[in-house]
This record gives C-alpha cells, sequence and structure tokens, in this order.
C-alpha cells in the first residue's frame, strides 16, 4: 500500500477475488470503453440532432459535467483503496485522470467553436474577461502537464518526488474546477449540483489533508 494505512475490515477471499477481477488485463480496456460512453452519446446525440432546443448550450453543459464527475472519481481513488484493501484501484487512477483531461479538453473546444466560432482574438479577449471562463482555462493548462507526464517515462525522467510535486496540482484543479461550475450556474440561480460537488470535493480533500497528517504523524514518531 506504499506505506498507507487501509482501513479495509472486508474479508481476505472477497478481497482476493476483488483483487483478481481489477488485475484482469482487460481491465484498463473495459473502464476506457466505459469512459467514453458519455462522449459517444453525446456526439450521437450532436449529429442525431437529440441533444434539446439548444444543443451548443447541452454539449457546453455536458462535458463540463463530465469533467468534474471524472476529476471527482480521480480524488476517490485513494480513499477507496484505503478503505476496501484494494491496492489494485490505483492501476486505474492514471487513466481517469486522462479521461478527466480529455472531457476538460472538449469542453474548452466546444467554448471555442460554439460560442467564439474558433476566432482566436475573440476567445484571447474573453478569456480574461469573463472571471469562470479564466479559471476554467486555468484548471485546464494546469492539467496540461499533468497528462503529458502521465507514462512511466516521464516519471523516470522527473524522478518520484518531482513527478508526486507536479500532480498534486490535482487539488488546485479540483478548487478552480468546482469555482467555474459554481459561477457558471450561478448567472442563472442555479445553486444545486454547484453545492452537492462543492461537498464530494470538500470530503475528498479533507481526507487527504487528514491521511497527509497521519502519514507525517508517523514519520515523526517512527524510531531512527
Amino acid at each position: 500500500m506504499s506505506g498507507e494505512a487501509t482501513l479495509s475490515t472486508a474479508p481476505p477471499r472477497r478481497v482476493a477475488r476483488a483483487t483478481k477481477l481489477l488485475l484482469h488485463p482487460a481491465g484498463k480496456v473495459v473502464l476506457a470503453l466505459a469512459c467514453l460512453i458519455p462522449f459517444a452519446w453525446l456526439l450521437q446525440g450532436a449529429i442525431a440532432d437529440t441533444l434539446g432546443p439548444n444543443p451548443a448550450e447541452a454539449l457546453l453543459r455536458s462535458t463540463g459535467d463530465w469533467t468534474l464527475r471524472f476529476l471527482c472519481a480521480t480524488l476517490a481513488i485513494t480513499p477507496l483503496r484505503q478503505l476496501t484493501g484494494q491496492a489494485a484501484l490505483a492501476r486505474y487512477r492514471r487513466m481517469l485522470g486522462l479521461f478527466t483531461f480529455f472531457y476538460g479538453s472538449v469542453h474548452f473546444l466546444c467554448y471555442s467553436w460554439l460560442d467564439m466560432g474558433f476566432v482566436l482574438g475573440d476567445i484571447v479577449r474573453d478569456i480574461p474577461k469573463r472571471p469562470f471562463v479564466l479559471v476554467g482555462t486555468t484548471a485546464l493548462l494546469l492539467m496540461l502537464p499533468m497528462a503529458a507526464t502521465s507514462f512511466n517515462a516521464a516519471i523516470r525522467a522527473l524522478g518520484a518526488a518531482r513527478w508526486k510535486m507536479l500532480h498534486r496540482a490535482i487539488y488546485l484543479i479540483a478548487v478552480l474546477g468546482l469555482l467555474h461550475f459554481y459561477w457558471m450556474r450561478a448567472a442563472k440561480n442555479h445553486f444545486g449540483e454547484p453545492t452537492l460537488y462543492a461537498a464530494i470535493i470538500a470530503l475528498l480533500l479533507a481526507w487527504r489533508i487528514r491521511e497527509t497528517w497521519r502519514a507525517r504523524q508517523r514519520t515523526a514518531v517512527a524510531p531512527r
């Protein structure tokens, strides 16, 4: 568990069976196909014109929603791994992170195309003008180096310590993504979903802060 404590109380046989499934070679393929389902549904809807009376808004909203959902799923891997005792879950975190970047990129592409008509000058002027666009774009830019270093050769080149430090930006990205979502919905007085995502992300970040503090406490009292 890489030095992390596990809180799992599941029977060993059940854990072993679940581990076998998670480590199956087809596991990543199944996850990748599942992660592509929302994109395929949106693409089919756009082609068939079945996204409702305002398809542009539907595409923008849905791709943004899925970016935030995948971000939450990525952040949830470590708590789930500790609660279930399933170290094998860690092998799926990188893929979920990459799909977070993928849906964030599609979201920005939809904004650039449907809102700005791919006019670069208008995009550059619009980003700093609207705070929710600015924080969303910043979050996507912060995801770029993380996505670019999400392979083993990059980890070896950077070194494990520097790679981990770079990828801790996911917590800042989560806050910026939530702020982007909140500001976007606040314009229409829709606070239900932002509040739900805020609660989920706050819980996940609190869990991470607690585990980091516990790890430091264990290191401080460990015999030397």
